[in-house]
């Protein structure tokens, strides 16, 4: 049930995996902070609410499949994966170090809850499709899930597999776009206008939803409407904040790529930014407990 309880623990835990994003980040000196940030509420949605898994047992067969497409965003789902209890969170710390099993795009078998190896952007959702029909093969009920980028549209690959999964009419393929309209060169409107994009996939014969992608109750209606959709796959464009929780980053296209110390010093200087993010994240998580008190 998606009660008020319910909504204050999703909220809480979404600041907590921003918090956990920022954590990791700040001593590996490198990495993406304004998409992780901008998906927390995605992830801590398909996780704690919509996802059929297990993660003391992380390749049951039952299991639905989430592929993250954009890796490069994969604080986020570390940190959620951690917090779900996959792996002790004090593993984050390890991001991007040498010998880590947390590396700076996910590999597969490095992790459990892992289902691919991400980083040439544009292939999950061929991996996801890939799967979809495997699934649909073998008489399976699993949902397959796949996250991807808006700017990632650029890359052919992601409109052959949108073709393919029109073409099969899998009704078992859920893919969530991050429409938070930045590239690392820019805004994704000036580097390679995506637009119509709704439009695009419904020409493709996909079912074609938008919501807010910070509104938890909008993620997981939509994410349960996905399952009523009858031959054909659906694509959840989901509208977000990139940077979220942390005013002065929003919609920042240079912290596409920037690590906490790393980024642009003209709002925040570089040694003072990691503390600033954590401070402003943990009054944001003050404020969730005391609106639904």
């Amino acid at each position: 049930m998606l009660d008020d309880e319910k909504l204050k623990f999703l909220e809480q835990k979404a600041n907590e995996i921003r918090i956990s994003i920022i954590e990791m980040l700040i001593p590996a000196g490198s990495g993406h902070t304004a998409g992780p940030l901008g998906m927390a509420d995605v992830f801590t949605a398909m996780y704690f609410h919509v996802l059929q898994h297990n993660p003391q047992n992380p390749e049951w067969e039952e299991r639905d499949r989430l592929v993250l497409s954009n890796g490069h965003i994969c604080p986020v789902q570390y940190a959620t994966l951690a917090h779900a209890e996959y792996f002790p969170l004090e593993e984050l710390q390890t991001l991007r170090k040498l010998g880590t099993r947390l590396q700076g795009h996910p590999h597969r078998t490095a992790l459990p809850g892992l289902e691919t190896t991400s980083g040439p952007l544009g292939s999950g959702l061929s991996q996801a499709t890939g799967m979809a029909i495997a699934l649909k093969i073998d008489s399976k009920p699993n949902q397959v899930y796949c996250l991807m980028s808006d700017g990632e549209h650029d890359a052919g690959n992601t409109w052959e597999a949108a073709l393919l999964a029109g073409k099969h009419k899998l009704d078992n393929l859920t893919c969530i776009i991050d429409r938070n309209n930045i590239q690392i060169d820019g805004m994704t409107e000036d580097i390679m206008p995506l637009e119509p994009l709704r439009a695009k996939y419904e020409a493709f014969n996909w079912h074609v939803l938008e919501i807010n992608g910070h509104n938890f109750r909008e993620i997981i209606n939509a994410c349960e409407e996905a399952r009523a959709i009858f031959e054909r796959p659906v694509c959840i464009i989901a509208h977000t904040i990139p940077g979220k929780g942390i005013p002065e980053i929003e919609f920042d296209y240079r912290w596409h790529g920037s690590a906490p110390g790393k980024g642009p010093d003209d709002k925040i200087p570089k040694e003072e930014q990691g503390k600033r993010f954590l401070a402003e994240l943990r009054t944001l998580g003050g404020k969730i407990i005391s609106e639904h008190e």
